[in-house]
C-alpha cells in the first residue's frame, strides 16, 4: 500500500523500506491474497508486481509456484531477499523493474517474458490522481499478461473512512476496459500497520494489540484478452 502518488522518485519508496516506516509492511501476505490462492485462481507463471517487501512471492514460492516480484525500489527488492532469506525460502526471485514503463519498453517487457497470473496488492491505486501513468501501468500489465490470464488487484477503497490512497469501484471498471474483462470486483479487506505515514489517517479504526489495522478494500478479479 504505497502511500501517496505513485510518481514520485525510487528514491522515496527506498526511504521508506530503508527507515522501515512503510505501513504496508505487515510480515505476512494479504490475507485476501491467500483467499485467492485458496480458491484455485492463481496458475501457472505468475508475476507479483509492486512486491514491495515480497510477502505474496515468499508465500507463493514455498506454496511450489514459478513467481518473480518486482518493483521500483532497489531497496523494496533488497528488503525482499532479505525477508525471504529469514522466512527460509532463498528460491523467491525478486527484480528491480518499473511496472509503469514495461508497456512501451518492449525490450524490458520481453525480457521478463510473459505471466498467466499477476497479483496487484496494492500499487494500482497509488496511480488515483496520475490517468497518464495509470494508463501506462494497465498497458504494462495487458503486455505482460498472457492472452486468457488473470490479474487480481487488492486495492484500498473509497467506500468507508480508512487509510491512504483509496480509490473507488468505477475507476477500477473504466481502467480495464478494452482488451480486459472483469470477471469480479467485490468488497475485501486490506491490512496496514500504523506507522508514522499513515498515524494522522486511522482515527476510527480498530487497531489490533500488534499495530496492525484493517481498512476498506476492492477486489476485482480481471481477465486479459
Amino acid at each position: 500500500m504505497h502511500a501517496g502518488v505513485m510518481t514520485q522518485a525510487a528514491e522515496f519508496w527506498n526511504t521508506v523500506y530503508d527507515d522501515d516506516t512503510a505501513p504496508w509492511v505487515i510480515g505476512e501476505p494479504q490475507p485476501a491474497i491467500v483467499e485467492v490462492e485458496r480458491q484455485g485462481l492463481i496458475r501457472g507463471r505468475v508475476l507479483d508486481v509492486g512486491t514491495g517487501a515480497g510477502e505474496h512471492t515468499i508465500a507463493l514460492t514455498a506454496l511450489g509456484y514459478d513467481v518473480l516480484g518486482i518493483d521500483l525500489s532497489p531497496s523494496a527488492v533488497e528488503y525482499a531477499r532479505r525477508n525471504a532469506d529469514a522466512k527460509g525460502v532463498p528460491a523467491a526471485r525478486f527484480r528491480v523493474a518499473d511496472a509503469v514503463r514495461l508497456g512501451a519498453d518492449p525490450a524490458a517487457a520481453a525480457e521478463l517474458g510473459v505471466f498467466d497470473t499477476i497479483v496487484d496488492s496494492a500499487l494500482f491505486h497509488i496511480f488515483r490522481e496520475d490517468p497518464g501513468n495509470r494508463a501506462d501501468y494497465v498497458r504494462s500489465l495487458h503486455t505482460l499478461c498472457a492472452p486468457g490470464g488473470l490479474v487480481h488487484v487488492l486495492a484500498l477503497s473509497d467506500a468507508d473512512p480508512g487509510f491512504g490512497p483509496r480509490i473507488s469501484d468505477r475507476l477500477l471498471r473504466e481502467s480495464f476496459d478494452a482488451g480486459w474483462e472483469l470477471e469480479d470486483l467485490r468488497p475485501a479487506s486490506y491490512r496496514g500497520r500504523v506507522t508514522p505515514v499513515v498515524a494522522d489517517q486511522v482515527a476510527g479504526l480498530d487497531v489490533a494489540e500488534d499495530g496492525t489495522v484493517d481498512t476498506a478494500a476492492w477486489l476485482a478479479r480481471i481477465r486479459r484478452v
